[in-house]
């Protein structure tokens, strides 16, 4: 999709629905693979499809509203599912009290998840937590980049347990960790100091207990990282 690509006035049905039908498809051929799932701004594509901005705005908000796309002000859209890939249906988080909840769940799922990954971690588990490790480090923007980066580190983790059920379940909370750490970099009431060097730490000590074949430090490390993440949930944001 580098060369303009006017949509055909041939065809029916809303300008929007088309512009989404053509967004779908470039990223189903790869087209923003390059550019770590980035979509272009909202003028290129207006210009790119000859539609107004209104219309782009509005085939984003259904990408969006689909799951496929995640957007933050100053950093764009990325995508974040391919299309047609259904999502895990997942408890709404509805009060404080269940984030709270949903903390001590994911406290006790992520916890388990490290023990059994330094028990029966392989060669390539270890590559794989690494390089998603390290992919995190070297993303410096905090936006939905950096998110889809933090998720997929953590289901490297999942992975490296060789059981399913942790896959399944870390999977399906990827929704509410996305939201969280959208609600945190997007809603703090005063500036604070970037919390990105105490998580890679919290991170690294996760790696290197599994690298250890250390189940009880790897869990207790995955522990303290989920609280750390949870105080970082309340503390400067509007939730308090």
């Amino acid at each position: 999709m580098n060369a303009p690509t006017p949509l055909d006035r041939q065809e029916t049905g809303p300008l929007s629905d088309r512009v989404y039908a053509y967004v779908v498809e470039a990223i189903l051929r790869g087209d923003y693979a390059d550019g770590g799932g980035k979509l272009p701004p909202e003028g290129e594509l207006a210009a790119r499809f000859g539609v107004s901005r209104p219309t782009v705005r509005e085939a984003l908000a259904r990408l969006r509203s689909d799951g496929v796309i995640a957007s933050r002000r100053g950093s764009g859209s990325h995508v974040i599912r391919p299309p047609g890939v259904a999502t895990a249906a997942v408890t709404p988080i509805e009060s404080l009290a269940d984030i709270e909840r949903y903390y001590a769940f994911r406290s006790c799922v992520e916890s388990g998840a490290a023990a059994a990954a330094a028990e029966f971690r392989q060669p390539a588990d270890l590559l794989a937590i690494r390089a998603a490790h390290d992919a995190l480090v070297a993303s410096r923007d905090g936006g939905p980049a950096s998110i889809e980066l933090d998720v997929r580190f953590h289901l490297a983790l999942a992975q490296a347990s060789h059981n399913p059920f942790f896959v399944a379940t870390i999977e399906t909370g990827v929704a509410p960790i996305r939201q969280f750490m959208e609600l945190a970099g997007s809603y703090a009431d005063t500036p604070r100091d970037d919390p990105a060097q105490a998580v890679h730490a919290e991170h690294l000590a996760i790696v290197e207990a599994i690298e250890r074949q250390a189940p009880a430090e790897a869990a207790e490390a995955a522990r303290q990282h989920v609280s750390c993440a949870r105080r970082r949930i309340f503390e400067g944001t509007r939730l308090r």
